[in-house]
C-alpha cells in the first residue's frame, strides 16, 4: 500500500524503463530513494563525466524515502555519549555539528534546483506526559549542552512557551530545536530525481537487483558492469543475497487525517508546523502538513521471521488502531477529523543502532544507511560522505566517526525473532509502567540498555 505522500502526487510520477539489457557505467547504485539519489547527485557535482546508473526495484521514493513522517532532523539515532564512547568526545561533536550543518546544505540544494517539497523549518518540540519523561527530557538538554552545545540547538520551555508554539494539555514540561523542518517525502524524492536525471544520471525502475558483488550487479536475467557499486537499500537489505542479517527491517506506521478547520487550527495553534515528539520509549513522531493535516506516526510493530518485507505488512490494523488512540490522546481536536489514510513501511536498523558509510576502493563496494528512521536529512550528509570517499579528496567529511563503520551482524534466527520482538515488548511495558506509576521502571530499563 502506498502512502499519503505518494498518493499525494500519484500524478506527478514520471515512469521510467526497466533495466532489459546489460550495460556499463562507471557507478552503479542500488536504490532509488534519498540515499541513491543524493549520492548520485553529489559525486555528479564532483566529477560530472561519471556515468552513473541508479536501479530501483519498484519506483522512486517507494521505501521509506516516500513513507517517512516528513522529519528532516538534525538529530541521529545514535547520542553523543554513544558516539563519544565508541569514536571519543571530539568525533562526537564533529559528527552532531556536521548534521546540524545539513539542514543549511538541503535548503541550499532546494533553492539552486527549484525544488518544492513543503519545506518548513520550524523546528521540534519534546513533550514529557509523565515524571520520567520529565527527567529524560532535562538530561537530554544537559547532556547537549555538556558537548558544548548551547540553548541555540536545544532548550528547556517554559509551559507558556510551548503551548504558544502548539496547545497540548498535560504536558510536565517540554524541549525545543530549531534542527529539524517540515517536509513532504515524496514531493523531495520526485524533484531529487529530476535533479539528477538533468544531469546525465539514468534512472532504472522495475528492476530487482538479487546480488551485489564487486564490480558487478546482478538482476533476475540482466548485468551491470561497472567500477563501483553502492548499495543504498535501507530496509530492504535483507532481501539482497548476504545480506539478510545487515540491517533488520522494522516497521514503522503512520495516519494522516483531513484538514483541520480553521477553528479546530485556532484551538490547536502550530502555526509554524514544528515537528512534535514525546519521550516516551515506543518512538511517536508527528508534523502538520502545508495543508493543514495531522500526519502521525509510531513504531511498535512486531519484527517477521527471517527479515521478511511484503506489502502485506504495509499495514497493521492493531497497530494503527494504537497509533489512532494514541493521536487522540495527545491531540483530542482529532477526535472528529477522518483518517484518509493509514500506511507503513520497514525501516532499516543495524545492530547498535549506529548508521554508517562504507567504501572500499579495492573492491569498489560501497553502501550508506542504517538511519533507524533518521534518513531524511542523514541521507544528504551519508552521500555526501560517501562522495568524497569514492573521489578521494581527503575531504574533512570523511574522517567523521560513521566512516567505514561496521555494525555487527543480527543474531541469526530464531535468536533474531524472539530477541527484537522480545525488546519491542519490553519497550511497550516501560512506558506503560512510567505512564501508570510515574516511576522509572528500573529493571527492565537495565535489560533495555544490555541488549541494545
Amino acid at each position: 500500500m502506498s502512502s499519503f505522500w505518494l498518493d499525494s502526487i500519484a500524478q506527478h510520477r514520471v515512469k521510467r524503463e526497466s533495466l532489459e539489457e546489460n550495460i556499463d557505467v562507471d557507478v552503479a547504485i542500488v536504490g532509488g530513494g534519498y540515499s541513491g539519489l543524493w549520492s548520485a547527485y553529489y559525486l555528479k557535482l564532483l566529477q560530472n563525466d561519471l556515468r552513473i546508473a541508479v536501479i530501483e526495484s519498484d519506483h522512486v521514493g517507494f521505501g521509506a524515502s516516500g513513507r517517512n513522517g516528513g522529519w528532516c532532523s538534525g538529530f541521529l539515532p545514535v547520542t553523543l555519549s554513544d558516539l563519544d564512547r565508541e569514536h571519543g568526545r571530539d568525533a562526537a561533536i564533529n559528527m552532531y555539528r556536521e548534521s546540524f550543518r545539513t539542514l543549511d546544505e538541503i535548503e541550499t540544494v532546494l533553492a539552486n534546483e527549484d525544488i518544492d517539497c513543503d519545506y518548513h523549518r520550524g523546528g521540534t518540540i519534546q513533550g514529557a506526559t509523565n515524571l520520567v519523561q520529565q527527567k529524560r527530557i532535562v538530561d537530554e538538554v544537559a547532556e547537549m549542552k555538556s558537548y558544548g552545545f548551547t540553548e541555540s540547538d536545544t532548550r528547556l520551555l517554559t509551559t507558556n512557551e510551548c503551548l504558544s508554539k502548539i496547545s497540548i494539555q498535560g504536558l510536565f514540561s517540554s524541549s525545543y530545536t530549531p534542527h529539524c523542518a517540515a517536509i513532504h517525502p515524496a514531493k523531495l524524492a520526485f524533484g531529487l530525481a529530476r535533479a539528477v536525471e538533468k544531469r546525465g544520471v539514468k534512472i532504472y525502475e522495475n528492476s530487482r537487483v538479487i546480488k551485489i558483488g564487486s564490480q558487478c550487479v546482478e538482476l533476475q536475467n540482466t548485468k551491470v558492469r561497472c567500477q563501483i557499486v553502492v548499495r543504498a537499500t535501507e530496509g530492504f537489505t535483507s532481501q539482497l543475497k548476504h545480506h539478510r542479517r545487515t540491517l533488520a527491517p522494522l516497521y514503522s506506521y503512520m495516519v494522516v487525517t483531513e484538514p483541520l478547520t480553521d477553528s479546530q487550527r485556532a484551538e490547536i495553534g502550530w502555526l509554524n508546523r514544528e515537528t512534535y515528539h514525546d519521550a516516551r520509549n515506543m518512538i511517536i513522531y508527528v508534523q502538520i502538513t502545508k495543508d493543514g493535516r495531522i500526519a502521525f506516526g509510531g513504531r511498535g510493530a512486531p519484527y517477521h521471521f527471517g527479515s521478511r518485507v511484503k506489502p502485506a505488512f504495509d499495514t497493521h490494523e492493531v497497530i494503527h488502531k494504537r497509533i489512532i488512540e494514541s493521536m487522540h490522546q495527545v491531540f483530542p481536536v482529532t477526535k472528529s477529523l477522518e483518517i484518509t489514510k493509514c500506511w507503513g513501511g520497514p525501516l532499516g536498523v543495524p545492530r547498535n543502532w549506529h548508521p554508517s558509510v562504507n567504501y572500499d576502493a579495492k573492491t569498489g563496494l560501497a553502501s550508506l544507511g542504517g538511519y533507524v528512521g533518521d534518513g531524511v536529512s542523514s541521507t544528504n550528509l551519508a552521500a555526501r560522505t560517501l562522495a568524497h570517499l569514492i573521489i578521494n579528496d581527503s575531504h574533512p567529511l570523511t574522517k567523521l566517526p560513521w566512516v567505514n563503520y561496521l555494525s555487527r551482524q543480527w543474531e541469526p534466527e530464531p535468536m533474531r525473532y524472539f530477541g527484537i520482538n522480545g525488546l519491542l515488548k519490553l519497550s511497550a511495558g516501560i512506558d506503560r509502567h512510567e505512564s501508570s506509576t510515574n516511576k522509572p521502571d528500573k529493571i527492565r530499563a537495565k535489560i533495555l540498555d544490555i541488549f541494545l
